[in-house]
Protein backbone atom coordinates (compact mmCIF):
# COMPACT_ATOMS: atom_id res chain seq x y z
CA UNK A 1 0.00 0.00 0.00
CA UNK A 2 1.35 3.42 -0.96
CA UNK A 3 1.74 6.18 1.55
CA UNK A 4 -0.42 9.21 0.78
CA UNK A 5 0.41 11.87 3.37
CA UNK A 6 -1.44 14.66 1.51
CA UNK A 7 -4.67 12.71 1.00
CA UNK A 8 -7.02 13.27 3.97
CA UNK A 9 -9.31 10.44 2.78
CA UNK A 10 -6.52 7.85 2.77
CA UNK A 11 -7.25 5.13 5.30
CA UNK A 12 -10.57 6.67 6.39
CA UNK A 13 -13.68 4.60 5.71
CA UNK A 14 -17.04 6.08 4.84
CA UNK A 15 -18.35 4.82 8.19
CA UNK A 16 -15.55 6.67 10.01
CA UNK A 17 -16.25 9.87 8.07
CA UNK A 18 -19.95 9.69 8.85
CA UNK A 19 -19.36 8.97 12.53
CA UNK A 20 -17.02 11.97 12.81
CA UNK A 21 -19.48 14.22 10.99
CA UNK A 22 -22.32 13.16 13.30
CA UNK A 23 -20.09 13.71 16.33
CA UNK A 24 -19.00 17.15 15.09
CA UNK A 25 -22.29 18.50 13.68
CA UNK A 26 -25.03 16.23 15.05
CA UNK A 27 -27.80 14.74 12.90
CA UNK A 28 -29.88 17.92 12.85
CA UNK A 29 -27.16 20.18 11.47
CA UNK A 30 -25.87 17.44 9.18
CA UNK A 31 -29.37 17.17 7.70
CA UNK A 32 -29.45 20.95 7.21
CA UNK A 33 -26.07 21.01 5.48
CA UNK A 34 -26.77 17.97 3.27
CA UNK A 35 -30.50 17.61 2.78
CA UNK A 36 -31.00 13.92 2.22
CA UNK A 37 -33.76 11.91 3.84
CA UNK A 38 -31.46 9.46 5.64
CA UNK A 39 -30.07 12.43 7.64
CA UNK A 40 -33.38 14.16 8.36
CA UNK A 41 -35.92 11.37 9.01
CA UNK A 42 -35.07 8.78 11.69
CA UNK A 43 -31.31 8.95 10.97
CA UNK A 44 -28.90 6.14 11.73
CA UNK A 45 -25.38 5.28 10.68
CA UNK A 46 -26.41 2.00 9.03
CA UNK A 47 -29.26 3.43 6.93
CA UNK A 48 -27.11 6.38 5.90
CA UNK A 49 -24.23 4.11 4.87
CA UNK A 50 -26.56 1.99 2.70
CA UNK A 51 -27.80 5.10 0.91
CA UNK A 52 -24.37 6.71 0.53
CA UNK A 53 -22.81 3.55 -0.90
CA UNK A 54 -25.47 3.46 -3.64
CA UNK A 55 -25.59 7.20 -4.37
CA UNK A 56 -22.35 8.74 -5.69
CA UNK A 57 -23.52 12.39 -5.61
CA UNK A 58 -24.49 12.11 -1.93
CA UNK A 59 -21.21 10.41 -1.05
CA UNK A 60 -19.30 13.23 -2.77
CA UNK A 61 -21.16 15.80 -0.68
CA UNK A 62 -20.38 13.88 2.52
CA UNK A 63 -16.70 13.64 1.57
CA UNK A 64 -16.65 17.37 0.80
CA UNK A 65 -18.22 18.23 4.14
CA UNK A 66 -15.74 15.92 5.86
CA UNK A 67 -12.85 17.88 4.30
CA UNK A 68 -14.47 21.16 5.41
CA UNK A 69 -14.84 19.79 8.93
CA UNK A 70 -11.14 18.86 9.00
CA UNK A 71 -10.21 22.42 7.93
CA UNK A 72 -12.55 23.94 10.54
CA UNK A 73 -11.01 21.84 13.31
CA UNK A 74 -7.56 23.33 12.69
Amino acid sequence: MESQPNNPHHGVTLADMLAELVSFYGWKELGERITIRCFTHDPSISSSLKFLRKTPWARERVEGLYLKMLRDRK
